[in-house]
């Protein structure tokens, strides 16, 4: 029980730290780095369950990730957060 929320904890904090490099990336869209910085406060959210914290920062990111003038390097990053998210469990 105690190595899940340890590892939910570390998926978390991989998360957060690729979803700071997206916002303070300047060749990122202001939009999608607005986005990024909303998935990266829900994560932040202590009041939540870390599934919900995930789980909400993945439907911010979902909405997102189809935009068009997304960078290419910086979707395959959403992608990958959205994946790792996707694993954490409560």
């Amino acid at each position: 029980m105690a190595t899940n929320v340890v590892d939910n904890e570390a998926k978390i904090k991989n998360a957060m730290y690729m979803l700071l490099s997206i916002i303070n990336d300047a060749g990122v869209p202001r939009n999608i780095r607005r986005a990024a910085t909303e998935a990266l406060n829900q994560l932040r959210d202590e009041k939540l369950s870390p599934g919900v914290r995930a789980a909400n920062a993945i439907s911010i990111l979902d909405s997102i990730s189809q935009d068009p003038n997304m960078p290419i390097n910086t979707r395959t990053k959403v992608w990958q957060i959205i994946a790792i998210l996707e694993t954490v469990r409560d």
